[in-house]
C-alpha cells in the first residue's frame, strides 16, 4: 500500500481511541490496531513503558520525511528528527487479522486496510 502523501506532512494530531490509535496529518489518516513502537535516536519506547503516551504526543508538529507500508513486512514512518514510528506487519507478530488502515482524505470512508 502506498502511504507516501504524507510524506512532506506535519503530524497535526495523535488520538487514543479505545484500543487503537489515530495519526493524523493534513489530510490522510492513518488508524493503527496495533501499537507501535517509536525509535528516537538514542533510545525507544514501546506501548505499556511510561512514556509512551507523552514520546508519540511529542511528535505532533514534526514533518514525516519517509513512509512505507510493506505487506508482510512493517509500516514505517520517518520524521525528519530522525525518530521513526514502526510497527511489524509480520504474520507471526500481529494479534489480529488487520493491523491498520489508511485514509487518503482522513475521513475513514475510503479507508484501506493493511
Amino acid at each position: 500500500m502506498d502511504v507516501s502523501a504524507i510524506e512532506g506532512q506535519e503530524l497535526s494530531a495523535v488520538e487514543f481511541v479505545g484500543d487503537h490509535l489515530r495519526l493524523r496529518f493534513a489530510e490522510p489518516m492513518l488508524t493503527l490496531y496495533a501499537w507501535p513502537h517509536l525509535l528516537f535516536e538514542e533510545f525507544s519506547v514501546a506501548f505499556g513503558e511510561p512514556e509512551y503516551r507523552n514520546a508519540i504526543c511529542s511528535l505532533i508538529g514534526e514533518v514525516v520525511a519517509k513512509a512505507s507500508c510493506e505487506e508482510l513486512g512493517a509500516l514505517t514512518v520517518e520524521f525528519e528528527t530522525g525518530t521513526v514510528i514502526a510497527l511489524s506487519l509480520r504474520e507471526e507478530d500481529m494479534d489480529a487479522p488487520v493491523a491498520g488502515g489508511y485514509s487518503a482524505d482522513g475521513s475513514g470512508l475510503d479507508e484501506e486496510e493493511f
